[in-house]
């Protein structure tokens, strides 16, 4: 079984056996309206003034993904910006909905969990985990991995004692800086690592950033097609896989899920003729 966020980002597997008790009990999950629930834990806590709330209260974000016939797709967004998406065979648009209302309440509830705060202990599993993924997307992206790795250790220690979902859309931003090139662009540029991080701290991850991205892909895919080739059409064909595989496999997955948008709004800008 894959465990939802259990080897994600350095979460301690000690919480595997967590997760075996709640897949044990989903025929009682299936008698909660569990959308209510999810809702109603995000009210609660944003009630009590927990970090990760947003600033806008308990809003949740659901996104169902147009299609003719099943199965059906949804993808909801938590305060904080971790996304969820459905990760069982949909018959319906409401099953679909359930489904990632389901996969979303598990994590938010296991998020409060102590072991699922930033500490030195997990800024080291993180790290270790992180330079690992990196190194493949070097491979095959050709990018040199120090900058994105440095920056992001960076990034948690500045943000010790939140949880991973509260600290989930910063971590995206970088990502996506990393994955774009911009990180390395600002490391050229003589800007220190404590500028970028407090800058990027201060930016909500918005339609603005994702145009710029957006442009910046459409500009190469143009330079690329004067040559007869294309960059956006293998990125986002990679997107598009790891965004699945990481919806049926019940993880988070805001940062495929980015990547996919960017690429399709820089395809759309710039058409593979």
């Amino acid at each position: 079984m894959v465990y939802p966020e259990a080897s994600r980002w350095g979460a301690p597997d000690t919480l595997a056996p967590l997760y075996d008790d709640v897949y044990r009990a989903d025929g009682v999950l299936a008698t909660v309206n569990v959308v209510d629930a999810l809702q109603e834990f995000w009210q609660v806590k944003a009630a009590r003034g927990g970090a990760g709330s947003g600033g806008n209260g308990a809003l949740l974000i659901y996104e169902s993904v147009p299609a003719p016939h099943p199965p059906y797709v949804c993808y909801v967004m938590l305060p904080g910006g971790a996304c969820f998406g459905s990760f069982q065979n949909c018959k319906t648009k409401a099953e679909a909905r359930r489904s990632a209302a389901k996969i979303a309440l598990m994590n938010s509830v296991f998020n409060e969990h102590e072991s699922r705060r930033i500490s030195d202990h997990f800024i080291e599993k993180a790290v270790a985990e992180a330079r690992a993924s990196f190194a493949g997307d070097a491979a095959s992206h050709h990018q040199e991995p120090s900058a994105g790795i440095a920056a992001f250790r960076f990034m948690l220690e500045a943000n010790k004692g939140r949880t991973m979902l509260e600290f989930q859309e910063l971590m995206t931003v970088f990502q996506l800086l990393h994955w774009n090139g911009s990180l390395r662009a600002l490391r050229e540029q003589q800007c220190s690592r404590q500028e970028v991080v407090a800058h990027y701290s201060a930016r909500a991850l918005d339609d603005d950033m994702r145009s710029q991205m957006a442009r910046e892909w459409a500009g190469r895919e143009r330079e690329a097609a004067a040559g007869g080739g294309s960059v956006v059409r293998g990125e986002l064909a990679h997107a598009e896989r790891e965004l699945r595989a990481a919806r049926l496999a019940a993880r988070e997955l805001r940062f495929p899920k980015e990547k996919r948008d960017i690429l399709l709004m820089a395809a759309r800008l710039a058409p593979n003729k």
